[in-house]
């Protein structure tokens, strides 16, 4: 999930140059069972609008650098908090078999 997220900021971050992109915001709710999931939705905020020199209207994206460069960190952080917790209970298995054997 943490891995979707990343991928998700990383994306808008990317496209924060391209005109007319629409960034996508990504939020862990729980499901029916009370299970997180990722709801992944389109921020259908329009961009800044400017006008080129020849006349022709132009948007830019969407994208808030800082608020992603922010989901960017936490995703970052919520991913090594689950590495690390496998990483002790690998730790803890090897110490229960060293027990027990």
């Amino acid at each position: 999930m943490f891995v979707r997220k990343l991928e998700n900021a990383a994306r808008n971050i990317a496209n924060s140059n391209t005109d007319g992109y629409k960034s996508k915001n990504a939020t862990i709710v729980e499901d029916e069972a009370g299970l997180p999931t990722l709801d992944i939705t389109v921020d259908s905020t329009p961009g800044v609008l400017f006008q080129e020199a020849d006349g022709v209207m132009r948007e830019t994206s969407n994208v808030e650098l800082s608020s992603e460069m922010t989901d960017l960190l936490i995703a970052k952080r919520g991913y090594e908090a689950n590495l690390k917790s496998i990483k002790t209970q690998d730790e803890m298995l090897d110490s229960l078999f060293d027990i027990t054997v």
